[in-house]
């Protein structure tokens, strides 16, 4: 713990943009541009990037923080207008470097390359067309590098719905000219870490290579992609694999991939189930979390990078349209379903519908809805034997956030401060989802579901800041030291007592997906700013730190 001499800032929201567009992702990834004093927001559902002007911030804190919008819209940048020969898909992330910006968009079919758009800034905030380069399939994430000579695209190459078609993950390193056009191009792909490559036997047997039929070069997909304070090194969450790689920025390559192994639940308590009534954390021996990141941020202490992870967890599980059974099982479906269709492949099921074996110390358990029952695991990992019975049961996240050191090495882990905390202050709403108010209802899933993730220094103190996508709201801890964090704030702008369904417009601002933090240096206020895309409400919130 830190010294209880250190005072730590406070938050109140100073700014607000309400999009009145809701369960669209009318605002996922968000920026900040220092000269026009503008917020660069990923409207998803209407494919463009909404500009909107913060220049007349100030300190005043908004009246009502759920309705209110002070911040208007600028403009947008229809991506598909500077592109009209090439089908695009999605906006899926944005970086801001100086007054350069780079747009990481998905093809019409996800499955073929992707792109990434740079545009000029200029001090309105007004967005002029550079250049453009194909990356490959599903650029999911964008970001320049701390120096600004590269771009770095984590390519997720995600399978189609029928896992027909499974394109290879990989990291575009996009060299950067001085006039803000593109370089030269270099892809940092995974085949040499395939079955008879070169470099197989480096793969950790606890990285998780599963997917149906695929290759670790397929199977392995980036999710997001942090870069040290020098740009040398970049470091990559492989979310679904449970891993990490680090990248060779200079030389173009993989340094290594490590697997991030498990949280053991027997240790921290949890809540796994939605039919026990409410509030329920316990301790479960035998029963892990695996980390499965989205966001990574990385910062410097000492001369040492260290890398924060929001433990989200993520499943795999693809259906698609089929017009009947036999279509669905002549076309290599596994089951159909009237409602969701075919399915081509699933990792997830609730333990009640495996076996637990009789030694597992919570068996006895497995089959009660309001104790094991309801969780979601994976049928990948746990059966250690081989016979259909489950030794120990794996979970999708940790319901925390921890921090790595450079080669990979857990330093700290959150525990379980994430539910305790929310359960104390949100007593009965604890564990909510994000597009519907009910309580619980994410227990027996990935609970709070830490996604958002930014870090930022404030009086010579690193805080780290975390959104769980489903409860909302955020977590602030001082980080200054990595190895015990200390726990400032959980802080949320949502009414709990609005039906979300019904009255999406009240409850405020609901599923965060998206974070940037603003130095008092280039802020309208003289103040730090976290700035929060919302992708369920459509809607952008700017709390000032002081």
């Amino acid at each position: 713990m830190q010294s209880a001499s250190v005072t730590h800032p406070d938050m109140q929201p100073v700014g607000r943009y309400a999009s009145g567009t809701f369960f669209q992702s009318a605002a996922e990834i968000v920026g900040w541009h220092k000269t026009s004093q503008s917020i660069f927001v990923v409207n998803a559902g209407k494919k463009t990037i909404d500009i909107l002007d913060a220049s007349q911030l100030t300190s005043k804190a908004l009246a009502n923080p759920l309705t209110d919008s002070n911040l208007a819209k600028r403009s947008s940048i229809a991506i598909q207008s500077h592109l009209p020969d090439i089908e695009l898909g999605a906006a899926n992330s944005l970086s801001l470097h100086n007054d350069l910006l780079a747009v990481a968009v998905e093809a019409g079919i996800k499955q073929e390359d992707g792109v990434v758009i740079l545009f000029t800034i200029d001090d309105q905030g007004k967005a002029t067309y550079r250049d453009y380069v194909h990356t490959s399939a599903l650029p999911d994430m964008v970001t320049f590098t701390p120096n600004g000579k590269y771009v770095l695209v984590a390519n997720e190459g995600e399978p189609s719905e029928d896992y027909r078609i499974d394109p290879e993950g990989s990291i575009s390193i996009i060299r950067i000219n001085d006039n803000g056009t593109v370089g030269e191009v270099r892809q940092v792909g995974f085949t040499e870490f395939n079955e008879y490559g070169p470099r197989h036997d480096e793969l950790s047997k606890q990285v998780r290579v599963f997917g149906r039929n695929a290759t670790v070069a397929q199977d392995l997909e980036p999710e997001f992609i942090t870069v040290s304070n020098d740009s040398k090194k970049a470091y990559v969450s492989l979310q679904e694999n449970n891993a990490q790689a680090i990248i060779d920025i200079k030389a173009a390559e993989v340094v290594k991939i490590f697997p991030l192994g498990y949280k053991d639940f027997g240790k921290y308590t949890t809540d796994i189930s939605d039919k026990d009534g409410g509030v329920n954390l316990k301790t479960w021996a035998g029963l892990y979390g695996m980390y499965q990141p989205d966001t990574l941020a990385s910062y410097e202490v000492n001369g040492k990078t260290y890398v924060v992870s929001a433990n989200e967890g993520d499943a795999r599980d693809y259906w698609y349209d089929s017009p009947s059974k036999t279509d669905c099982l002549n076309s290599g479906g596994l089951k159909f379903d009237k409602d969701d269709g075919c399915l081509a492949y699933t990792e997830e099921f609730r333990v009640k519908k495996v076996k637990v074996a009789d030694e597992h110390p919570s068996a006895d358990k497995a089959k009660d809805s309001a104790e094991l029952a309801q969780l979601k695991i994976t049928n990948t990992l746990g059966d250690s034997d081989n016979d259909g019975e489950f030794e120990q049961l794996y979970a999708y996240g940790t319901r925390s956030f921890s921090i790595w050191d450079e080669s990979g090495n857990l330093v700290f882990d959150s525990g379980d401060d994430f539910e305790r905390i929310t359960a104390e202050i949100l007593k009965s709403d604890f564990n909510n989802n994000d597009d519907e108010t009910k309580g619980d209802s994410r227990s027996d899933d990935k609970g709070p579901e830490p996604e958002a993730l930014a870090i930022g220094k404030i009086n010579g103190r690193h805080y780290a800041f975390v959104g769980l996508e489903r409860t909302g709201g955020l977590f602030m801890y001082d980080i200054t030291s990595p190895e015990s964090p200390e726990y400032v704030h959980y802080i949320h702008n949502r009414d709990f007592s609005v039906n979300v369904a019904e009255q999406p417009e009240l409850a405020g601002d609901l599923s965060p997906e998206g974070m940037v933090f603003v130095a008092e240096a280039d802020s309208p206020t003289g103040k730090p700013l976290l700035i929060i895309g919302h992708e369920v409400s459509g809607s952008v919130l700017v709390y000032e730190l002081f």
